[in-house]
């Protein structure tokens, strides 16, 4: 990624995306991010293949206008995004799935005509046939050929070359050559190679799109179960309905039972519980009181709740997944640049090609027409879109299929280097444990069980709120406390039949966390532990490589939970302790993943070769982290590393096809071996090859 200009300030930066539907291939993709980060006042640009879209990183003196006229200069028109990155716009599958109708009914007809006369057929029947078929493909090439002619003549336009610029100058000529030979009462035609190229390529491409389509539709279809409107308490006490984008931080909904949340918030009164399928995986109903932290997506099941607003509209927790799957596309990898490099050569390389097929044949003394056919062959034989979909039809196959396993992956350079990893280091608290203080209630009372549940849903901190979520799940029915009052310091204090009763922080001290619950002179103490997540150790075996655990905890802790793992542990590490050690690994030749979560983490998942962080992690750690996983599951770690060596074994694969189609095609074209029939069917199978192959990753992710 190129970013030319350096600001004071990352807060002086703006975020704007634009869509850009001219992105054809890693030349567009190089072009744009190359040109337009010399823009002044641009920092960063990405391109997002997957979703044809572009993103910009600038300083207030660019505006969104500006960013659009300048890649207008560059040939690409753009639009605003839409509010949603995952809407789903499916014009362009749509009008590809038209012109693909049209060659392919064109095609049929003049192949079946082309029949009599490979068969031998000649004089009037032949060039009878030659009329129909010309009659047949000349409507057929404007129409369906419109998305490459568009394309190439943008391009040439503002004097740059791209992939459809020799694609449409090879079936323009074609289509040219054959309707001279129909005229003239020539014995060859090849409306057949030029109607059929189209229609090969035409579904190389409507493969591609329904593939992107198909990426971002499960989590899209996610978000769409977002709660569309709200009603929102107001001063007088009556109710006011309001779209989700209008509602802001602050206000209080009403959520009725059966009704989805339209914004993030805090339970402020009622007891409910709540599916938070879609953001946690988890199927059984989570029950949810008073304090308790719920977010947009999840649907009330029982009984009507008041939740404050705290994030509304883009600012919710699906709303950033939105955005993560938004950026998930190919970014500047290895890969990536080979393909770009070579994507930048082949134009002037093949019309090279082309030109002194044509002219050593002439000199050959093959004639004008024979020397022109060969030279179509070249043109349309080493259209290299095997190559550009190599890397980002691999990468968004394998990025859609990690997302609907629970892993958002931002970033195809991140497969990359995840494919790479040769170690992991785990934190503990939040990361291999589910980070929610579990607390040990069997030994309370019934009545002291009531009192804790009373006291505890009068209270927002962490321990009371997990707390009051295990007596719940338990069934237990608050106590009627009067006179409640948190004390700082002291803890929650109320009156129970005129017994005082407190619920606070332990201070018999020993290990562990613990809160003290008393009711007049009768005392508990009730402590609390970190449940490790429930396929930890499954999820740590499937790595294929080792695996240890680096956390701030204390020492003892994180010694004990190694052992019951079998890996290695280090605990009271600092952050700077865990650079450090990441340091070390680097030095030794090593690539070390970093799955964390905490605050504390952060720079460790900045500094990691790859980093993962959970989708409760704090908002510096999954900005850090090139890949987030959602749910109680820990096995999506091990799953994004094996796919992400799957999916770069697709890319070597597919370069190698690429590589060697070539090798064995063009020497054959510019023999003379090739017409631009045979030339058409054997361009357009590379490219269906590479995307077929790319499909094997869906595949293997089910």
């Amino acid at each position: 990624m190129n970013a030319p200009t350096t600001f004071p300030s990352v807060e002086a930066l703006i975020d704007t995306r634009l869509t850009v539907p001219g992105i054809r291939c890693a030349g567009c993709i190089g072009k744009i991010e190359r040109e337009l980060a010399l823009v002044q006042g641009v920092g960063a640009v990405r391109v997002n293949f997957s979703a044809k879209r572009v993103a910009v990183r600038h300083t207030a003196a660019v505006d969104e206008a500006d960013l659009i006229a300048a890649l207008a200069v560059l040939g690409f028109e753009a639009q605003p995004a839409a509010a949603n990155p995952l809407a789903q716009d499916d014009r362009e599958t749509r009008r590809l799935l038209r012109a693909l109708a049209v060659a392919g009914f064109g095609m049929m007809n003049i192949m079946l005509l082309s029949v009599s006369v490979w068969s031998g057929a000649g004089g009037a029947v032949r060039e009878l046939f030659h009329w129909l078929s010309a009659i047949i493909a000349l409507p057929v090439v404007a129409y369906s050929g419109r998305p490459f002619f568009a394309s190439a003549w943008m391009a040439l336009s503002h004097r740059r070359t791209n992939m459809d610029v020799p694609i449409s100058i090879g079936v323009l000529l074609a289509t040219g050559l054959s309707l001279y030979e129909t005229i003239t009462w020539g014995p060859h035609a090849y409306f057949d190679g030029a109607v059929m190229l189209l229609f090969f390529l035409l579904a190389g491409r409507a493969l591609d799109a329904t593939m992107r389509g198909r990426t971002r539709a499960g989590i899209g279809a996610l978000l769409s179960r977002m709660g569309r409107s709200a009603a929102v308490l107001q001063a007088d006490g009556s109710t006011r309905r309001l779209e989700a984008r209008a509602l802001q931080t602050g206000m209080l909904m009403l959520v009725a039972a059966g009704e989805a949340l339209a914004a993030d918030g805090v339970i402020e009164s009622g007891t409910s519980a709540l599916d938070n399928a879609m953001l946690t995986g988890e199927s059984a109903p989570a029950p949810v009181a008073v304090g308790m932290k719920v977010h947009a997506g999840a649907i009330n099941l029982l009984a009507p709740i008041h939740v404050r607003i705290t994030e509304a509209a883009d600012d919710t927790a699906l709303a950033e997944i939105a955005r993560l799957m938004d950026e998930a596309g190919q970014s500047r990898s290895r890969y990536v640049r080979i393909a770009d490099r070579a994507s930048r050569l082949y134009a002037p390389l093949v019309h090279s090609l082309a030109a002194l097929s044509f002219a050593g044949w002439m000199i050959a003394g093959a004639g004008l027409h024979q020397s022109l056919v060969i030279a179509v062959s070249v043109l349309i034989i080493t259209c290299p879109c095997a190559m550009g979909l190599a890397v980002p039809a691999a990468q968004v196959v394998a990025i859609g299929a990690l997302g609907r396993r629970g892993m958002l992956v931002k970033d195809g350079s991140a497969l990359e280097r995840l494919a790479e990893a040769d170690i992991a280091l785990f934190d503990k608290t939040g990361t291999l444990t589910r980070g929610e203080p579990l607390p040990e209630v069997a030994g309370l009372s019934p009545q002291a069980k009531a009192v804790a549940l009373a006291l505890a849903q009068a209270s927002r901190h962490p321990l009371s709120r997990g707390l009051a979520a295990a007596l719940l799940r338990e069934g237990v029915t608050p106590a009627a406390v009067v006179d409640l009052a948190e004390k700082p310091g002291r803890g929650v204090l109320g009156l129970v039949g005129g017994k005082p009763v407190m619920l606070g922080a332990s201070r018999e001290g020993g290990d562990g966390i613990a809160c003290d619950l008393a009711i007049g002179v009768d005392r508990w103490r009730i402590p609390f532990s970190d449940a490790l997540r429930p396929d930890a150790r499954e999820a740590l075996a499937a790595l294929p490589f080792p695996a240890q655990i680096v956390s701030g905890d204390r020492l003892e802790a994180v010694s004990a939970l190694a052992r019951e793992l079998g890996v290695l542990g280090v605990g009271s590490a600092t952050p700077q302790d865990k650079l450090d050690l990441l340091g070390r690994l680097k030095a030794a030749g090593h690539r070390p993943l970093m799955v964390g979560d905490g605050l504390n983490d952060g720079p460790a998942l900045a500094g990691a070769y790859v980093s993962i962080a959970p989708g409760t992690a704090s908002d510096i750690s999954q900005q850090a982290a090139d890949a987030v996983f959602v749910g109680e599951q820990l096995m999506p770690v091990a799953f994004v590393v094996r796919a992400a060596r799957r999916t770069m074994r697709v890319v070597r694969e597919n370069f190698a096809f690429a590589i060697g189609y070539n090798l064995l095609a063009v020497p054959l074209a510019v023999l003379g071996f090739v017409t631009p029939l045979v030339a058409a069917v054997a361009m357009s199978t590379s490219s269906l090859v590479a995307i077929a192959n790319c499909r094997r990753l869906a595949r293997a992710a089910r």
